[in-house]
């Protein structure tokens, strides 16, 4: 039994991972920016001082799945939620057993890591405000732990996949089947896919091993497919052929002519150019240590997830 503390916790990986705790018998709240007092959330912004920050003191564990998790805000917006709020959860933490620290493989940046990619690699900032502020909050953490403040782990999950995954899921599934997702690369990029089922896994295994405080963790599926392969699940489900792949010169072309037009709107797209280069990605991220310290083990391969995400998808009108 343990007191949990989840920041995000009506995302979906927060949802996910309160719902298993939940189920496991722990007693779990959070802070979301709306309230669901059911499931014992609070509202708040972590990025401003506010009534939540009285709701963490007495947790066991602190896992801090909230985050601006988009390629369309400026850097201080971004800053200010993935960096700041950060630190304004750490300083609430102070005293509990575990912080556990949601990055994202991201902090690589997109393009130009080794293949089989390990945690001893520098992060890259890239002039993008979601890997830079990514790349910020994980020192912040790492920061925090080094003055012995509280203990800490940072997992970096891949592309978490599944019910509820909006960048994974629910966005692909609309584009395709309104006929508006072309892949670049002709589709050959590199996709590394974790199910939300095993995510939820390798984060509590993180929580609770001793091993793991003041460490970094990629937690993925353990294996990278073709994205024309992940998406062509999609399109399967929908009935189309497909995806439709294109060279890159072509697919970013389309995706700047999108994101001007969302612009002249007062509007953003996620279907940017940075998107595109994103799904040209050649390498691979390596869950050898997670293996080895944590016992992390995969269990959800892709054939299997898409088959459990498909009922999820029918339910909502979404095929």
């Amino acid at each position: 039994m343990a007191k949990v503390f989840i920041t995000g916790a009506s995302g979906f990986i927060g949802r996910a991972l309160a719902d298993r705790l939940t189920a496991d018998g722990h007693e779990v709240r959070g802070v979301d920016l709306r309230a669901d007092p059911a499931r014992g959330v609070v509202a708040g912004d972590i990025g401003a001082p506010g009534p939540w920050q009285d709701e963490v003191a007495g947790s066991d564990w602190v896992v801090h799945t909230a985050a601006l998790v988009s390629n369309c805000p400026d850097l201080g917006t971004a800053w200010r939620v993935n960096a700041l709020g950060t630190r304004m959860v750490l300083d609430e933490a102070k005293g509990c057993a575990r912080f556990v620290h949601v990055s994202s493989v991201r902090v690589f940046s997109d393009l130009g890591f080794p293949d089989g990619v390990t945690e001893e690699h520098p992060v890259r900032p890239d002039g993008n405000p979601y890997v830079d502020t990514r790349v910020a909050s994980e020192q912040v953490v790492l920061q925090a732990h080094a003055a012995g403040q509280v203990p800490v782990t940072v997992v970096r999950p891949g592309d978490v996949y599944g019910p509820g995954s909006r960048p994974w899921t629910v966005l692909p599934v609309a584009m395709i089947k309104a006929n508006r997702f072309v892949l670049p690369a002709m589709g050959k990029g590199v996709f590394s896919p974790v199910h939300i089922d095993d995510l939820v896994d390798g984060v509590l295994l993180a929580a609770a091993s001793p091993r793991a405080a003041g460490q970094v963790f990629t937690l993925s599926g353990g294996v990278g497919v073709p994205c024309a392969e992940f998406f062509g699940h999609y399109c399967a489900m929908l009935g189309k052929r497909g995806p439709v792949v294109a060279p890159t010169p072509v697919a970013l072309a389309l995706a700047r002519a999108v994101a001007a037009a969302a612009r002249s709107r007062g509007a953003a797209t996620e279907a940017n150019p940075t998107a595109v280069r994103y799904l040209c990605r050649k390498g691979t991220y390596s869950i050898d240590k997670a293996r080895g310290v944590l016992g992390y083990r995969p269990r959800v391969d892709l054939a299997e997830g898409m088959a459990r995400l498909r009922p999820w998808l029918a339910e909502r009108g979404m095929l």
